[in-house]
């Protein structure tokens, strides 16, 4: 079972980063764009990015998913700390589908990007996902002009399965791997 604890990788390339939990009032708090009730409530330093336009949607949808289905809280979007700063947001979109698909998210800071947090968090979201029973693939979304982002998903084993459209970013490529790499 997902655990509400930080989540951490054994792999070097993650160490020192952690994917904390955001509880139900942080949630809130993110998505009405409130910084300081949400780094009060959190204990941590959060940033201005974290309630940004890039970022409100995200925290929105959590919000409205944990209400909904408490069950997905530990799941979800997190807060990717290294050494006690808060460097981006990274998680799950909820729960693993009925065939055993979980889909990762994840985004850094700019002020922390080009350093390694995303190859981190999606490293420590890997590792996650590996130890789930009933898990069997990952799938990520990317859109095509994301070119960092595709190339390290293509790094870590994900193939292009298809495209959809997503409301807020437009088209979008599909890529799955297997949970647990061969």
């Amino acid at each position: 079972m997902v655990t509400q604890d930080p989540w951490t990788s054994r792999v070097p390339e993650a160490a020192g980063r952690s994917l904390v939990l955001v509880p139900h009032p942080v949630l809130v708090a993110l998505a009405d764009g409130d910084l300081a009730a949400a780094s009060a409530l959190s204990g941590l330093p959060l940033t201005a990015y974290l309630v940004g336009e890039e970022c409100r949607g995200t925290w929105r949808r959590r919000r409205d998913q944990v209400a909904d289905q408490p069950a997905d809280a530990p799941w979800v979007t997190r807060l990717v700390v290294d050494a006690g700063v808060v460097v981006g947001r990274a998680g799950f979109h909820g729960r693993p589908d009925a065939g055993g698909t979980v889909e990762v998210g994840y985004a850094t800071d700019p002020a922390h990007r080009r350093r390694g947090h995303a190859r981190a968090a999606l490293l420590v979201l890997l590792e996650v996902a590996a130890a789930m029973p009933g898990v069997g693939a990952v799938r990520a979304s990317v859109r095509p002009d994301n070119v960092a982002s595709r190339a390290l998903l293509d790094a870590h084993g994900f193939v292009h399965v298809g495209e959809q459209w997503d409301e807020e970013d437009g088209r979008e490529l599909v890529l799955e791997r297997p949970a647990r790499a061969v």
